[in-house]
């Protein structure tokens, strides 16, 4: 089988190398040459809104699906008109785009959030802010990832500099939530309506970025998992949905509110290549490819630690029992996602004594 994904960074880069025992090969779609993915299956290079280097791209392709939100809805609608499956649909891609639209989508299916307006002036900003109060979270609509496109208002003096600083672009503001800890649902849907979920995984960010995912996530009572599943359900109706599917959430006085979700393989969901019986790339091929589903059971306890900016000698990630080191091949820059080491235990006591040790090597 022959897929096309839309995107070319290192979750491309996993998710070729999950299918190569499937007897799946994945053709990537990126700006650059020099893309993770690329390094190890087939890349056409190209732009995004370039039609003629779409269909190039599309030529011979059994299904194509995608492994970052930020690809043109333009794009992936010529796309699906052009390979016989296009997953996950092209709607879950626009949804995912926008901040706004999202979150309205929560609100339609009865999923709660944080407090939410949409900003499109300095006058709705302070009309706004009446209802959320201080703190509160101003945010981009689009392009946001990773930290980026927010400001975090303490007080009213705050207002200028949030709307200086991105008053040029659509806008949300969000009610600052004091949550407990934040907990991702990494869940899938197969094209033949089979679904299976992964337990909910505790995340911890600094500067907005992933740097600990701790899986199953402690002490997380049945009714909360339940709970979480029960909501993606509702977006998988609601979408016909076919993929993998992450919805992120903050856990505040025993109740979930839906910060964002993902419409495929996600960042917390990295522990599964060791730590579940199937991971959330196999998955995610099979469930467009309209294979069954594996088994999402953990195997144990994991730990998950991202490498921002710079990574540490491998033979010292890998003397720590128990860990396992992925390098996605890029260039090192501040901020960026460089890889990532997973370790994995049959007890939380030998997890906690190995992640110190593998946390003070990822602040190199």
């Amino acid at each position: 089988m022959k897929i096309g994904v839309l995107g070319g960074g290192q979750l491309g880069r996993m998710m070729a190398l999950a299918g190569y025992p499937l007897g799946m090969r994945l053709r990537f779609f990126d700006r650059t040459p020099e893309s993770p993915a690329g390094q190890v299956a087939e890349c056409v290079v190209g732009d995004f809104n370039d039609s003629e280097a779409l269909a190039r791209f599309a030529e011979g392709l059994d299904l194509v699906t995608y492994e970052f939100e930020n690809v043109p809805a333009s794009a992936a609608r010529f796309l699906s008109q052009r390979v016989p499956r296009f997953s996950p649909p092209p709607r879950a891609l626009e949804i995912a785009q926008d901040r706004l639209i999202h979150k309205q989508f929560f609100a339609s299916l009865g999923i709660p959030t944080a407090d939410f307006h949409p900003v499109t002036s300095r006058e709705e900003l302070e009309e706004s802010l009446k209802t959320t109060g201080f703190p509160a979270l101003l945010k981009t609509r689009r392009w946001g990832y990773d930290g980026r496109g927010q400001f975090l208002l303490q007080g009213m003096l705050d207002r200028d500099e949030a709307w200086k600083a991105m008053g040029n672009a659509p806008l949300i503001l969000e009610g600052f939530v004091r949550f407990e800890r934040e907990l991702s649902l990494v869940s899938v849907r197969s094209s033949t309506g089979q679904t299976a979920f992964y337990p909910l995984t505790e995340n911890h960010h600094r500067q907005g970025i992933l740097r600990l995912s701790l899986a199953p996530a402690p002490e997380v009572p049945p009714d909360v998992q339940q709970l979480a599943e029960d909501y993606a359900q509702r977006v998988f109706r609601e979408l016909s949905y076919v993929g993998v599917l992450t919805i992120e959430f903050f856990y505040a006085q025993g109740k979930l509110l839906a910060n964002e979700m993902a419409t495929r393989v996600h960042n917390s969901g990295h522990w599964t290549i060791e730590g579940a019986q199937t991971s959330q790339f196999e998955n995610h091929l099979r469930a467009i490819s309209g294979l069954s589903l594996g088994s999402t059971t953990p195997r144990g306890y994991s730990a998950m630690v991202n490498f921002i900016g710079c990574v540490p000698h491998p033979d010292a990630v890998l003397a720590i029992p128990g860990a396992h080191l992925h390098l996605y091949d890029k260039s090192p820059q501040p901020g960026r996602k460089l890889g990532h080491a997973t370790l994995c235990s049959e007890s939380r006591e030998e997890i906690a004594a190995s992640l110190d040790k593998l946390q003070k090597l990822a602040t190199c």
